[in-house]
């Protein structure tokens, strides 16, 4: 079973329920399933900075075993993991593009491995190596 991962919830869900439970569990190969991407939302994003221990641990594992990762482009703007524009609204952020402009955008200071994007970034990854289920944490 092919499984991907959406980190929605702010708190303790990246340091806990990925840190302490499924990063473990890939790194020792009983997780289980195949996980085929990950993708983090507001402050979640954090554990992606370089350097992070977490991040670097996810990033090592992440190229091991093929998995997409990624970041909302306007969490990682927010929280100095990039810099630029968003990708798929305008500057304002208060309207849509009429079509994506991944070129506005760069990541800094981030992990190795890591894209910067929103659903439909999101979705033509998995597209790929589509999920069995996605879990939203």
């Amino acid at each position: 079973m092919k499984v991907a991962y959406v980190f929605t919830t702010s708190g303790h869900t990246v340091d806990y329920k990925l840190g302490k439970m499924i990063l473990p569990q890939l790194e020792a190969g009983t997780h289980g399933v195949q996980v085929v991407g990950m993708f983090f939302f507001d402050d979640n994003a954090y554990v992606l900075r370089k350097g992070d221990p977490l991040g670097e641990r996810l990033a090592k594992v992440a190229k091991q075993h093929n998995i997409w990762l990624g970041v909302c482009d306007m969490c990682a703007l927010d929280r100095d993991l990039a810099e630029g524009e968003p990708v798929w609204c305008t500057p304002d952020r208060k309207s849509p593009r009429s079509k994506a402009a991944p070129e506005k955008i760069r990541l800094k200071n981030a992990i190795e491995g890591l894209h910067v994007g929103c659903f439909p970034d999101l979705y033509a990854a998995l597209a790929t190596n589509p999920p069995d289920a996605v879990v939203s944490l």
